[in-house]
């Protein structure tokens, strides 16, 4: 089996609706996000022969995903209400619309799937709120 690995980083705000704790608040993180890929041979043929997935390639997926996600408030869909989304946007805050609670675990699965869908061999997302801390989601 062979892999590759490499990861990006984007700072965002986010609460949790219905937690009964400090994340409960609106506060920020600087995500790091690490991603791997396996597949059981390499390429065969091409500029990529010998190679899992050149790296420029892979590092320039994981970074545009990334970026959409940097200096943004990651917002669960239906946890605010209309005029609240109204005067951020209003306001000039960049919202970014989640159909799912924006948790670390989630926002793995998100980047996992999103990086499946163009193409990439992802084994591994792992999604850091703190240096210390990440979630993970692996197919």
């Amino acid at each position: 089996m062979y892999g590759l690995k490499t990861e990006a980083y984007f700072d965002s705000a986010h609460f949790l609706a219905d937690y009964y704790g400090k994340c409960e608040n609106l506060h920020g993180h600087r995500w790091r996000v690490v991603v791997y890929l396996e597949q059981d041979d390499l390429q065969e043929v091409g500029t990529m022969k010998d190679m899992v997935l050149d790296f420029g390639v892979f590092k320039k997926a994981v970074r545009a995903l990334a970026e959409e996600f940097d200096h943004t408030f990651l917002v669960e869909e239906g946890t605010l209400k209309p005029a609240t989304i109204e005067a951020l946007t209003g306001e000039g805050f960049t919202l970014k619309m989640l159909p799912v609670r924006t948790t670390a675990e989630n926002l793995a699965r998100l980047f996992f799937e999103r990086l499946r869908e163009q193409g990439l061999p992802v084994a591994q997302v792992e999604m850091y709120e703190t240096p210390n801390n990440c979630a993970c989601y692996r197919a």
